[in-house]
């Protein structure tokens, strides 16, 4: 069997291609589970996040970012090992972001809280567009978010080139309207991945992926969910910076 593409990265259709897996129905993906260790991983975001909003350290926030990339990367390339390498992603990870949230909060005001109830409310309510039927995932609408989670990814990549060059056009300074509107538009983008996200995991439940693929589905979503509230938080930034 082979599973339709999701635009996260970290979802993709090699990831739950046919194996020589002989295991039985207990053994198998169900979205229970994916919802439980998505909560269990949320958990070790807000604890590790709470430890670094109270302590704030820019060697915690730095261990945080790039032992989190590191994470990322091994859950991505090896899902086997998503039961251990995905709750490190969720702790390293909650240690960068609430470190760079006490920093945000400091300059900006009062914007943590605002980010965070707006990503929970998007959660649910993408959950509920998907549930209800209102978002219908075919494949142009697979197709048009991967274009666009891709085009989004290329726009980073040359802001971080041109950044050496102190001529970043992401940068927080950039409160004009038309970098509002970006910074919405990307918001829109990463709350439809929660939509491809809910129906990959669907389909792969459906479809009796290995037990391990639990940690991996919900490590899937946690980085959605946190490039989510980061772009919140980018974005009441530049909306108080207006005021």
């Amino acid at each position: 069997m082979r599973f339709t593409k999701s635009s996260n990265p970290v979802f993709n259709s090699k990831t739950f291609e046919e194996n020589s897996y002989s295991h039985s129905s207990s053994e198998t993906m169900t979205v229970t589970g994916t919802v439980n260790k998505t909560l269990m991983m949320a958990l070790l975001v807000f604890a590790a996040a709470a430890y670094t909003w109270s302590n704030p350290s820019m060697i915690l926030i730095g261990i945080g970012a790039i032992g989190g990339l590191i994470a990322a990367l091994v859950t991505a390339f090896r899902p086997k090992s998503a039961a251990i390498s995905a709750p490190i992603y969720a702790v390293l990870e909650g240690m960068f972001l609430g470190g760079i949230s006490h920093l945000f909060q400091a300059q900006y005001g009062p914007i943590v809280f605002q980010a965070i109830m707006s990503t929970i409310g998007v959660l649910f309510a993408m959950l509920f567009l998907y549930r209800s039927g209102i978002i219908k995932v075919t494949e142009k609408f697979r197709m048009g978010i991967f274009a666009a989670t891709a085009g989004i990814g290329l726009m980073y990549l040359a802001n971080f080139v041109m950044s050496f060059f102190d001529a970043s056009f992401l940068s927080l300074a950039n409160t004009s309207l038309l970098m509002i509107g970006i910074n919405l538009v990307i918001v829109g983008v990463a709350a439809l991945n929660l939509v491809l996200d809910f129906d990959f995991i669907d389909r792969a439940s459906a479809n009796g992926a290995p037990k391990y693929m639990e940690w991996y589905g919900a490590f899937g979503i946690m980085v959605t969910l946190i490039w989510l509230y980061f772009e919140l938080l980018k974005l009441f930034a530049r909306l108080s910076s207006r005021d």
